[in-house]
Parts: C-alpha cells; sequence; structure tokens
C-alpha cells in the first residue's frame, strides 16, 4: 500500500489539472497514490486526467456535489497512512511531500505538517508571499485568530488523527478548512516546514465560490462558533480578537475584487465590524487608504473606480491591513502577520 494518499477534487478545471498533477508526479517523494475526484465536471477533465499515464493515479467519477463531498469521498478510497490534500488548481513544490513527511516523523507526537504559502495569478506569476508564519506544537489559539494554513492544499495529516477528528464539515458554506485545522490543533500538535512549498492560485475577476465573501463570512461566523463552544474560557475571551482578525481579512478579500457598488458596500460593512471588535483600528493608518477606496467603489462608477485604484497603486493598498491582525495570544497589542 502506498504510504501516502494525496487526493485532488476537480471540477471543471481543464486549464489547470495537467499542471496540478505534474506538481505531484514531480515530488521528490515517490510512494503515494493520486485520487482524482472527477466531481461531475462539464469540460475535459476527466479526459485530460484518463490521458496522464501514471499507475499511481486513480480517476473517480461522481456526480457533482461540492469539494467537501469529494474531498471526503477521497479519503474513503485512500489507502495511506497519511493524506495530503490539493485544490485542481493550486501548485506544489517537488519537495514538499518529502519535507513534510521529514517533519513528522522528526516530531512522532505531531499528526500535522503544513507548509509556508506564496500566492499566484491565473498565469503561475507571483503575486504575494502568505502569512510565513511558524507555529508549531499546540497551536489551537493562535489558528483561531489567523488561518496561517491558508489552504487545503496545504498540510499533510496522519490518517488516523482524520478518522479521530471526523472527515471535512459537508453542512458549512464556507471555512471548511479551517474548520478541519483547528479540529486537528484541538487534539494533536502541529509541525512546520519553513520553506514555501505551496503555490495558492487567486483569480481576482473570478465568481468562483471562493471568490464570494458573504459566503465565506456565512461559514467563518460558524466555524468561529463551533470552535469557542468546546474551547476553555481563557480562549473564549479571545473572541473579539478572533473576530477581528477575520473581519480584517474579509475587508482586504471584498476590496481587492473588481469594483463595484454592492462589493464595496460589503466591504464597508466588514469594517465596521472589525472595529467594533477591534477600535484600535480607528487611529490605525491604514484607516484612510480604507476609506478612500471604500468610497471610490461604492460611488464612483466601477470601470472609472478601478482605474483609479489601478493609477493609485501601492499608495493604495489596502493589504497594510494584515499588519493589524493579532496573532500572539499572549500579546494585548496587534503584532504583523507578514502577509504583505
Amino acid at each position: 500500500m502506498p504510504l501516502i494518499s494525496v487526493v485532488i477534487p476537480a471540477y471543471n478545471a481543464e486549464k489547470t489539472i495537467k499542471a496540478t498533477i505534474g506538481s505531484v508526479l514531480s515530488q521528490t517523494f515517490l510512494d503515494f497514490e493520486l485520487i482524482v475526484i472527477n466531481d461531475g465536471s462539464l469540460d475535459t477533465t476527466a479526459d485530460i486526467v484518463s490521458n496522464i499515464q501514471d499507475s499511481r493515479i486513480k480517476l473517480i467519477s461522481q456526480p457533482n456535489s461540492g469539494p467537501q463531498k469529494s474531498r471526503n469521498r477521497g479519503i474513503c478510497e485512500a489507502q495511506g497512512e497519511y493524506l495530503a490534500f490539493l485544490d485542481a488548481d493550486d501548485l506544489w513544490t517537488p519537495e514538499k511531500l518529502e519535507a513534510q513527511l521529514k517533519s513528522l516523523r522528526a516530531n512522532p507526537d505531531a499528526a500535522v505538517a503544513y507548509s509556508w504559502t506564496n500566492w499566484i495569478d491565473e498565469t503561475g506569476q507571483f503575486l504575494r508571499r502568505g502569512a510565513y508564519i511558524s507555529a508549531t506544537g499546540n497551536v489551537y489559539e493562535k489558528l483561531l485568530l489567523i488561518d496561517f494554513v491558508e489552504s487545503g492544499s496545504n498540510p499533510l495529516v496522519l490518517r488516523r488523527a482524520l478518522d479521530h477528528v471526523g472527515y471535512f464539515d459537508e453542512s458549512l458554506v464556507g471555512g471548511q478548512d479551517w474548520d478541519m485545522w483547528l479540529r486537528l490543533a484541538a487534539c494533536y500538535p502541529f509541525t512546520v516546514v519553513t520553506s514555501p512549498q505551496i503555490l495558492y492560485r487567486k483569480y481576482p475577476n473570478s465568481n468562483s465560490w471562493s471568490n464570494n465573501v458573504e459566503r465565506q463570512e456565512l461559514g467563518f461566523q460558524r466555524v468561529i462558533e463551533k470552535a469557542l463552544a468546546q474551547a476553555p474560557e481563557a480562549i473564549q475571551c479571545r473572541r473579539k480578537d478572533i473576530l477581528a482578525n477575520r473581519y480584517k481579512c474579509l475587508v482586504v478579500d471584498a476590496l481587492e475584487r473588481p469594483a463595484g457598488q454592492k462589493r464595496g458596500l460589503t466591504a464597508a460593512r466588514f469594517l465596521w465590524v472589525a472595529i467594533q471588535n477591534d477600535p484600535a483600528l480607528l487611529r490605525a493608518k491604514v484607516l484612510v487608504k480604507l476609506i478612500f477606496r471604500t468610497t471610490a467603489v461604492i460611488f464612483l462608477p466601477p470601470e472609472l473606480a478601478q482605474a483609479l485604484l489601478l493609477k493609485a497603486g501601492k499608495f493604495l493598498d489596502v493589504r497594510a491591513l494584515y499588519g493589524y491582525l493579532r496573532i500572539d495570544p499572549s500579546a494585548s497589542s496587534p503584532t504583523s502577520a507578514e502577509l504583505t
């Protein structure tokens, strides 16, 4: 049996699936199986996968049911002692599996190994670095403050730990990855590979599920309530910090999307919730940028707003808001997450 099972849920992924699978087949660690769940694709995804000649690939087609049900189907089919998940448009560096497995073996109490992430665009070009946070051991509180794992394409997880905490929550409309990592962190130590090994693809102009910030908000709210309902009182006291952090990230997500009045009003609401939970934002230097950008998106025609914001460039880069995330559980003031 293979030591590692890699699960890729794929829906209409014909543009990226070959490169994604290629990044798995290029791994320096070879003892794996690759399970591709074709989730009712209407394009040539299944044909592309079928034409890749490698005995380690197993293609399973099913009616469209969503990425979480696809991942859970992959878990049920997997034979490996460890599992890794990869979205059909993300990429891994060649040493990803080998480095994470080595980290887990060096830390036998740990059940999850994660790496750092870089963000890429539709063409695979570098956009920006991820959080680059190196939390190990009992990471539960820090993971509630900020999802430093950053995507479902990141961790290598011990199979018996997944069996213990349960599979991906199919009832959530957003935040399923974060929910899974939190449930694992509540029971098991984490370990980290301090190198960017996940290339997470962003589509600023897409209307995809992951770009639906309203749906993300609903999912994140549920994840936070689930986690805090079972958390120790000392962590429950961090509710405002947790909510403030999440809404700061949602503000950035909303304002990085194409301009439009609805998107601007959503960003303004997110910002208000963030301020309610962290009034110190009223003194933050980035607040002027946020207000200017939000106002432009709300009141100007989308084309004019987009042109203005593009011309302003770094001057109005709202990602500076990441510098006001509270990521140190022992600190009473913000500490930068290095997300810019």
